[in-house]
């Protein structure tokens, strides 16, 4: 590979913002470089409108060129406000909801090209317009270095795919780039149910005489209008005839397309390269495909300056970009899926509608709006402490506090918060019987401030453990240990406690968890079931199928265990059907093979969960919760139909609370890790289930660590209650801390109230 200290002979695949942008700054700080665009169209060419930037974007271009960045600035058109027009129906007035602070700037594409190209040319880079860049094999053997910013249809890319190894995921919706004379001063959502279903538009001005407008939609409603690309301009412009207020659409070989997410396992190849969309894209609803490829460029000119020669740039180059990368495309997916999944939304009323809008990528948050535009977020904290005790989950009068602190009542259970203490196996208990480390651990969490504490998953029998050190509630010793603890939590807190119910099926008899997880006994095993025999993992025993008389015991099981329960005094009873457990593996199609009528169908496959729910509840008189895995994160698994489908079963069948959770159920799962990665799976069956069954609780659970995140899942609608689990192993007063942080009174216990201050920081 080519050293970076003298001449390099570099070129550079497509003349994008990318591409250019690369091309000028490697110029400006190696002047000695020979440095080619290929770019095969015209340099008045352009295929979109305008580019938005942020302004971390703007600091990073005017670090990297101030000539390029005093040139920009002279041509932005800035503005602060995003507006949310939404109807709920057809026949429903437009809402307008507006949030300020945001800090746009934009530039028209052409604008921004055509200041790259005399960029370039001033600091003697070759371009090449109406070119067609010879294969990338050949200018990799002609050059030191090749970047391909040759777009999401990278030939670059598709030349040496068994390298760069590149996944492209299509979605299903359809949408169009175009422009308007109607320069929108804000960045305009207009979302609008037609009798085919739901359209929207994104629209931001970039000149002080246009703005460019992306209309989207389900393919299935782009189908039933019966557009097509010869009769966008004109429907488009019927649609949203209002929003356009007598000004014009116009098309630059536009086109209705679906979005196509571009992955790749590597990101060079030899002395090949790939930057912005080559390598990666994200949803054009965060705006970051420019900016993407704008900063790849400029951390690869960073990386060529300081590494000792090319192949090493490269690949410091990905280890810095590739998380950032990462990062934007989570969010990106995530505001990709809310945008499939719009007409979900539409029971909202208009307050919340927006701020679920704004928020839908977790980019934006709660205190992130709070900061920018305080008055907006006040506006929606009295919303939505008004719309709780309308509807019932909140006992009056309405007042306004964090979203999290707003109490809430499940099936008659008074909460004073939305915080749950999630369950979490501690593999503690000596043959079942949980002792003082329980009474600490539980004891804890609930002097902690959250309103509901969960414990572990409690075993229905011996042969039902997780390890020989989980908890149980199958015997007289094991109801009076538990009595012990929840007395101790009545008498000793505001809070309320609830006690989860499993069997651990074809997942038993392993290690405790810090010895080896998933692991077999070494010896001392017990005979595990399942509903057929499929071991966990290669190592693992492989379970007896369960007959129809292991079926009747084990529904007997969890009716003696829901009894003991109710004599210990819990307040809630969650039926475990979640991780590969017992009653999980009868629903995933991955763990069941049964050919009676406990397999087949997803009917088949509920019989027996929902069998034991009806044991459960003869015995339960309280609100009662079932835990879910609503995807098992492999191909074969639960659809996402499916999930909901199951979570409506479980909700005809009278649970008062579906706890939603992932995956755990094979050993062979991809499971998509990030920040609260499971609520929007919440979230789907929280909206799918609002129709039929709005008393219904949902609770998110999964990766949710900031207060900041359990109010914008809250206040968004995302889910009613939030569980936390290793957040409060962290910080067992974690709720009580963040009252204090948000400035909310929430009462401590009378023994730590000494306390219920921050810390003075600083000397003195």
């Amino acid at each position: 590979m080519g050293n970076l200290s003298g001449t390099m002979r570099v070129a550079v695949i497509g003349g994008g913002p990318g591409g250019l942008y690369f091309a000028a700054l490697a110029a400006r700080r190696n002047p000695a470089w020979e440095i080619t665009v290929w770019e095969r169209n015209a340099p008045d060419d352009t295929f979109g409108f305008g580019v938005v930037f942020s302004d971390e974007t703007l600091e990073s271009i005017e670090v990297g060129d101030a000539e390029i960045f005093a040139e920009l600035a002279g041509r932005f058109v800035r503005w602060d406000d995003i507006d949310v027009h939404y109807r709920q129906t057809p026949e429903s007035p437009p809402s307008l909801t507006t949030s300020g602070g945001h800090r746009f700037a934009a530039v028209s594409r052409v604008g921004l090209l055509a200041l790259l190209h005399k960029r370039c040319a001033d600091l003697g880079v070759r371009l090449r317009f109406e070119s067609q860049a010879p294969p990338a094999a050949e200018l990799m053997a002609a050059n030191d270095l090749v970047v391909a910013a040759d777009g999401v249809h990278s030939a670059s890319r598709a030349a040496f795919a068994e390298t760069f190894r590149p996944s492209l995921d299509t979605r299903r919706c359809k949408y169009i780039w175009l422009g308007s004379d109607r320069a929108f001063e804000s960045f305009t959502f207009d979302v609008r149910p037609t009798p085919h279903g739901v359209v929207q538009l994104h629209g931001y001005p970039y000149d002080a005489g246009g703005s460019t407008v992306i209309v989207e939609m389900r393919e299935e409603v782009w189908s039933a209008l019966g557009l097509t690309d010869a009769t966008a301009i004109e429907r488009c412009a019927e649609l949203f005839a209002d929003r356009l207020a007598g000004h014009r659409l116009h098309g630059n070989n536009s086109k209705w397309i679906g979005f196509t997410t571009v992955r790749c396992e590597r990101w060079s190849h030899e002395n090949l390269v790939l930057i912005g969309d080559a390598a990666h894209t994200a949803h054009f609803s965060i705006g970051s495909g420019t900016k993407l490829a704008m900063q790849d460029a400029a951390a690869l000119v960073e990386k060529l300056g300081t590494a000792g020669d090319v192949a090493d740039a490269l690949g410091e180059y990905e280890v810095e970009r590739r998380p950032v990368v990462l990062s934007t495309q989570r969010a990106a997916q995530a505001s990709l899926e809310w945008f499939e999944d719009l007409g979900h939304y539409l029971d909202q009323e208009p307050p919340q509608f927006a701020f679920n809008l704004l928020t839908r990528s977790r980019r934006i948050t709660y205190d992130n709006l709070r900061l920018r535009d305080p008055g907006y977020v006040s506006e929606v904290d009295d919303w939505f402490a008004a719309h709780e005790v309308a509807r019932g989950a909140t006992p009056g009068p309405a007042v306004r506090r964090p979203p999290m602190f707003q109490p809430y009542t499940l099936a008659g259970l008074e909460l004073r918060n939305r915080v749950v203490v999630s369950a979490m196996d501690m593999y503690s208990a000596d043959d079942g019987v949980p002792g003082d480390f329980h009474l600490v651990h539980l004891g804890s969490k609930a002097l902690g401030g959250a309103g509901l504490v969960m414990t572990e998953m409690v075993c229905v029998s011996p042969e039902g453990r997780i390890t020989p050190g989980c908890a149980g509630l199958y015997d007289d010793e094991q109801t009076v240990a538990w009595k012990r603890i929840v007395d101790f939590v009545h008498g000793r807190s505001e809070a309320r406690i609830g006690v989860q119910l499993g069997h651990a099926g074809r997942k038993g008899s392993t290690k405790l968890m810090w010895e080896g997880i998933d692991d077999p006994l070494p010896e001392g095993n017990w005979p595990l079931v399942a509903p057929s025999p499929l071991p966990y993992k290669e190592s693992s025993q492989t379970p007896r199928e369960l007959s129809v008389a292991d079926l009747d015991a084990v529904r007997a099981d969890f009716a003696r265990s829901a009894r003991r329960a109710r004599e210990c005094g819990f307040d809630l009873l969650e039926l475990h059907c979640a991780h590969g457990y017992l009653l999980s593996s009868f629903i995933s199609p991955l763990t069941n093979h049964r050919t009676d009528h406990y397999g087949g169908s997803l009917e088949g496959r509920l019989r027996f969960p929902l069998e034991v729910l009806a044991a459960v509840r003869a015995e339960w008189t309280g609100p009662l919760s079932v835990r879910l895995s609503a995807t098992d994160w492999h191909p074969d698994g639960l659809t996402p139909e499916e999930s909901v489908a199951v979570a409506r079963a479980f909700a005809a069948a009278g649970v008062d609370a579906i706890d939603v959770s992932t995956g755990q159920v094979v050993h062979d799962e991809k499971p998509a890790f990030g920040r609260s990665f499971q609520t929007p799976f919440a979230d789907r069956i929280r909206h799918a289930l609002a129709a039929d069954f709005p008393a219904v609780t949902v609770i998110a659970v999964g990766a949710i660590s900031s207060y900041d995140d359990v109010n914008s899942i809250i206040l968004a609608g995302r889910a009613d209650l939030c569980a936390l689990g290793r957040t409060h192993l962290y910080d067992p007063q974690w709720t009580l801390h963040a009252a204090i942080e948000q400035d909310y009174p929430m009462p401590w216990p009378k023994q730590f109230a000494a306390g219920a201050r921050k810390p003075p920081t600083g000397r003195g």
